[in-house]
């Protein structure tokens, strides 16, 4: 029997999945996503510290030269931590098996992945590229989504406020400049930009091709499976300088110094709408609730990925079923969910195990997972992250 067999069976259609770090040269961590303060720069200066966790994900980062093949990659592991396999193996070999056979036909892999970002100030405004960009460089398009858990941020950082899109008023011509001077010094990207305050347990929808510049919030983002992007703006509030290799990251070779190109990239409409928070904002949405929990839709204006919020109230328990598969991170309290504990770490150091990341696979959530409360006083309070969900109805 396979590794990948044999831990389905261990786990009754529940794959237990351990930490995934990943660290950003050009980010300062936060250090709100519980890993040790003697770990955040595990990796080494060079590589930057630890700013990420990333959740059931088979999507490579891409970190540059001296990137290990599994960065990014999320494990999963045995009851006793003696065995492991890449979920992106534990896919390629049982694929319907695990997250369902629609899923499998149309995409050959797990096509989604979520992680905890958690920088100390705000990020450049930067872009995602669509579909006909990402495939230039042998990548895909990168829809994501944002949600702001507050269990995840007793302090906002430096700057609690994100960027997004244009101005509406902004024309062609004064982004195109706005580019060309990226490597003068301040290219003034932000004088065409708006922000917004962020208010926790909410969130927002980023298609690609949308400019964003995001606040320095520990932010939970389900997101399409890839990790293409380009960095618009030169330099950030506080001083900090954008590398010009990065204006141009995920640019095809042939494209490299044509700002024509890097035009192109953005979706105009949607960047100058009027409208932007009417049609991006999302507030969490109630699916049920009862005397045992809740749960809401918190990512839900994006088809190809989506996201939850499952509660469950003290010393309750309740047989919870969805119709994809689904991994899920733990954001509080204590129980069991089906034949696994549930934990919420308060500390972790790097390379250690813990029991507040999972993934269900579809038949599983299908049939349904019994998820238990133990504790008198604390609800459990679990994200949830599909990639498409038929239960959706995106607005």
């Amino acid at each position: 029997m396979s590794i990948a067999k044999k831990l389905l069976e261990e786990g009754k259609g529940i794959y237990r999945l351990a930490p995934t770090w990943v660290p950003r040269a050009f980010c300062r961590p936060g250090k709100r996503i519980k890993l040790h303060p003697d770990d955040y720069y595990v990796f080494g200066l060079e590589r930057g510290g630890v700013d990420e966790r990333w959740f059931a994900s088979t999507t490579w980062a891409e970190n540059g030269p001296g990137t290990p093949e599994d960065e990014g990659l999320s494990y999963i592991v045995s009851a006793d931590g003696s065995e492991r396999i890449l979920l992106r193996d534990a896919v390629d070999e049982l694929k319907g098996e695990v997250i369902g056979e629609e899923l499998w036909n149309k995409y050959h892999k797990w096509p989604m992945f979520s992680k905890f970002f958690d920088n100390a100030g705000p990020l450049p405004h930067h872009i995602h590229h669509r579909d006909e960009h990402a495939k230039r460089v042998g990548a895909d398009g990168k829809p994501e989504m944002y949600f702001f858990p507050s269990q995840c941020n007793n302090h906002g950082g430096e700057f609690p406020f994100t960027f997004f899109g244009l101005n509406p008023e902004t024309t062609k011509e004064e982004m195109k400049e706005v580019l060309m001077n990226f490597a003068k010094g301040d290219n003034k990207l932000l004088d065409l930009s708006r922000a917004y305050k962020i208010t926790l347990d909410t969130g927002w929808d980023v298609p690609p091709g949308v400019l964003h510049a995001p606040a320095s919030l520990c932010t939970y983002e389900p997101q399409f499976a890839s990790d293409v992007y380009a960095m618009y703006q030169s330099v950030l509030y506080g001083g900090h300088c954008v590398p010009e290799d990065l204006l141009w990251k995920n640019c095809p070779e042939e494209e490299k110094g044509n700002f024509d190109y890097l035009m192109d990239v953005i979706d105009w409409e949607a960047n100058v709408d009027p409208e932007f928070h009417k049609n991006r904002f999302m507030a969490p949405k109630v699916i049920w609730e009862n005397e045992a929990g809740c749960e809401e839709w918190i990512c839900y204006k994006c088809k190809e990925v989506s996201a939850k919020r499952l509660t469950i109230y003290p010393k309750q328990s309740i047989t919870v079923k969805d119709q994809a598969a689904y991994g899920i991170i733990l954001l509080q309290g204590r129980g069991t969910m089906g034949v696994w504990e549930l934990e919420t770490p308060t500390l972790i150091r790097y390379g250690e195990l813990t029991h507040d990341e999972y993934f269900v696979t579809e038949a599983t959530a299908k049939e349904g997972v019994v998820i238990t409360n133990m504790s008198e006083t604390e609800p459990i309070v679990m994200l949830k992250h599909f990639a498409e969900n038929p239960e959706l109805i995106c607005e």
